[in-house]
């Protein structure tokens, strides 16, 4: 395990998996949703691609996302290791509800200097909204993607419950 990719959908809990492994591990972690908002509106990091070519071309990382739709295939095509947070929705769901509550009530900031708001939930790519959505989705892609030849030797950890990912962290040991 030198570069892993954590996947799930929005809520699973990529990032604390990926930041917990990361130090585990002495891996440098990169979170792509701070890689991929550069400024305030949300906006795109118009770098993303020359970044995370640097970024995937290192010997060691570990990146919490399948990756956005322009660095994607590049992301897959560099790891050697899926760690698949593929939890049920009635677990996912509590929650992202309760990370983007507390985000909106203490007005957080997030990537790109954002802040999560009260009008943002009535958008459908209101984390929440879009969890919830993309589900289904996400799950096929991932599954897809795992068994895809062209992504071969790709070695995949799919956890279906929380319990099952807190177990294998404990037993995890730095290879160092």
């Amino acid at each position: 395990m030198e570069r892993i990719l954590v996947v799930g959908v929005t809520g699973a809990g990529k990032s604390t998996l990926a930041r917990a492994v990361g130090e585990r591990l002495g891996i440098p972690y990169h979170e792509m949703d701070a890689l991929y908002f550069a400024g305030p509106g949300w906006a795109v990091n118009e770098k993303l691609t020359e970044e995370m070519t640097r970024i995937a071309a290192e010997p060691r990382w570990i990146i919490d996302s399948i990756g956005s739709p322009e660095v994607r295939d590049l992301l897959w095509d560099h790891a050697d290791t899926v760690l698949w947070l593929d939890y049920p929705r009635h677990v996912i769901m509590p929650r992202i509800v309760r990370r983007s509550l507390r985000r909106t009530i203490t007005r957080e900031l997030v990537f790109g200097g954002n802040r999560e708001t009260w009008s943002d939930w009535l958008s459908k790519e209101h984390p929440v909204w879009w969890s919830w959505s993309q589900h289904p989705r996400r799950h096929r892609e991932i599954a897809d993607r795992t068994s895809d030849p062209r992504f071969a030797p790709l070695s995949t950890v799919r956890f279906n419950r929380p319990a099952e990912t807190v177990t294998w962290l404990a037993s995890l040991r730095s290879p160092r």
